[in-house]
């Protein structure tokens, strides 16, 4: 097979496992928390509707990974571990330098939500902080691990910054050469401002109470992680930041069980 070709199921495999992986919540459950319009009924869970639910994210994780298998090696990015497994390389040679980085940059992302979290924490409403607990107890660890630790970072890093990264590159630079250090800082801030701003939609949609400390919060505290991800990535390969992302939860949900975090 085509190493690109293979390259582009491995990383969809793995980016449709953490997709795949929202059939672990407990959607009765997490609909129940939704607030519905007035006289709209909630939505029965049949095994149609779980179907659908991860049907759009099916489509754009494969868009994503046809991104950054097409542009990623033209801009300098990698994905080291997956691209060994595809060209038969030495993929655990990949891995353990991989590995390393991942975990400072986890130990790093992880203190520095927490850090967030505790700040912003009083200027939250308590009926809010109580919203986010029960929110956050609905999401299964595997969930947690797959689809922000491997799903975000193939939609993200994989896809989204490699694109961003590629344009004025392509357009300004002519693609010739290595991008200059200044599209690359852009492509790791507007990413992380992004990542960051993606998190909104979810966050108003079982909080509708939500108001400016909330919003500052979750811009501010993922796109934080972000610029740790988007370093990575650029710096070490993706699977760094996959690693980083993961053990982020971990230290999340560690901080959750102590009351440090909610």
């Amino acid at each position: 097979m085509n190493p690109k070709r293979k390259l582009f199921l491995i990383l969809w495999s793995a980016g449709m496992a953490g997709v795949l992986s929202f059939l672990f919540v407990n959607l009765s459950e997490l609909i129940a928390h939704f607030p519905m319009p007035a006289g709209v009924e909630k939505p029965e869970i049949t095994p149609l509707f779980k179907l659908l639910s991860v049907l759009q994210p099916a489509i754009i994780v494969s868009i994503s990974v046809l991104v950054g298998v097409t542009l990623a090696s033209k801009v300098g990015l990698s994905s080291p571990v997956a691209e060994a497994l595809a060209g038969g390389g030495q993929a655990k040679m990949a891995f353990a330098r991989q590995f390393i980085p991942g975990i400072v940059g986890g130990l790093a992302g992880g203190i520095a939500i927490v850090v967030i979290a505790m700040i912003w924490k009083p200027f939250l409403p308590p009926e809010i902080v109580t919203r986010i607990g029960e929110l956050g107890k609905l999401l299964p660890i595997p969930t947690r691990l797959l689809y922000g630790g491997v799903t975000e970072e193939i939609l993200l890093r994989w896809g989204l910054m490699t694109l961003i990264l590629w344009l004025p590159w392509r357009f300004l630079q002519k693609g010739q050469g290595k991008p200059k250090p200044a599209f690359i800082v852009g492509a790791i801030v507007v990413s992380s401002v992004i990542f960051g701003l993606g998190h909104l939609p979810i966050a108003f949609v079982f909080i509708p109470e939500g108001n400016l400390a909330l919003t500052t919060y979750v811009i501010i505290a993922n796109s934080a992680f972000g610029l740790i991800a988007g370093y990575l990535y650029w710096k070490k390969g993706l699977e760094s930041a996959m690693i980083a992302h993961m053990l982020t939860h971990v230290l999340m949900l560690t901080a959750t069980f102590l009351g440090a975090y909610f």
